[in-house]
C-alpha cells in the first residue's frame, strides 16, 4: 500500500528481454538517490510511476535496485519500457504519515495529456482518462497520476473518454518525474479505492 507521495526520483537505466516473445517481461536496473535504499531489503515492494513492484536485487552500495515486469504489467501501464527517470515511493510503513490518499500500486488505465501549461504561480495539468474511468472521477476527489497523488479541480465527460483537471504546485512539479510531462504523454493512472467500491455497491461497475 502507498498513499501517492513521492520520496524521491529515479532512473531506469538499463531494460533487459526475460524470454523472447511479447508473452515475456523485463528486468529493470533502476537508480536511487545516494542512501535510498537504506531501509530497502529484497522483497520490498516499490512503485515505479504508480505501478507496485517487487524489489528482485539491489546494490545498496551503487544505489541500484532490480524488479522483474511482467508482460501483464507493461500491457496494462506506460513507461516501464524505456529508460529515463520514474517517481518511486516505498511501500507504506505502519507508523507512516498518510499524508496524500490510500493508493494500492494497481494501475486502472491508461490517460493522455492534453494540457500542460503554467498559470500564475502554478501549474495546469489537463488529462484524457478512458471513458471506463469516468464514474470514478468527482470534483475534489484523489486520483493518481503516475504514481503522484492529486486533486481534482474539474472533471468533463466526453462522448469517447473523460478529460480531467488538476492544479499542480512548482514543489510537486520540481520533485517528481511529472516535470517531463507534455501534451500527448501518456501516464498511468489509479482511480481513489473508495470510489471504486462506492461504483461496485452502485452498480456502476
Amino acid at each position: 500500500m502507498f498513499t501517492g507521495i513521492i520520496t524521491a526520483i529515479g532512473r531506469i537505466q538499463s531494460i533487459h528481454d526475460l524470454g523472447e516473445g511479447l508473452q515475456y517481461g523485463k528486468r529493470l536496473h533502476i537508480g536511487t538517490p545516494a542512501h535510498y535504499l537504506d531501509d530497502v531489503g529484497l522483497g520490498d515492494s516499490i512503485a515505479l510511476n504508480g505501478a507496485c513492484m517487487t524489489v528482485t536485487s539491489l546494490d545498496k552500495a551503487a544505489s541500484v535496485f532490480s524488479v522483474d515486469v511482467s508482460a501483464e504489467s507493461l500491457a496494462r501501464t506506460t513507461g516501464l519500457d524505456v529508460q529515463g527517470e520514474v517517481n518511486l515511493e516505498k511501500a507504506l510503513a505502519a507508523h507512516d504519515r498518510l499524508g496524500g490518499h490510500i493508493v494500492s500500486g494497481h494501475v486502472d488505465g491508461i490517460g493522455h495529456v492534453s494540457r500542460f501549461e503554467a498559470v500564475g504561480e502554478s501549474f495546469e495539468l489537463r488529462i484524457r482518462a478512458p471513458r471506463s474511468l469516468a464514474h470514478y472521477l468527482a470534483y475534489k476527489g484523489s486520483i493518481t497520476v503516475q504514481g503522484v497523488s492529486l486533486t481534482v479541480n474539474a472533471v468533463e465527460d466526453l462522448p469517447d473518454a473523460c478529460e480531467f483537471s488538476i492544479n499542480l504546485i512548482p514543489h510537486t512539479v520540481e520533485n517528481t518525474a511529472l516535470q517531463h510531462l507534455k501534451p500527448g504523454s501518456a501516464v498511468n493512472l489509479e482511480v481513489d479505492v473508495i470510489a471504486r467500491y462506492v461504483a461496485r455497491m452502485l452498480g456502476k461497475e
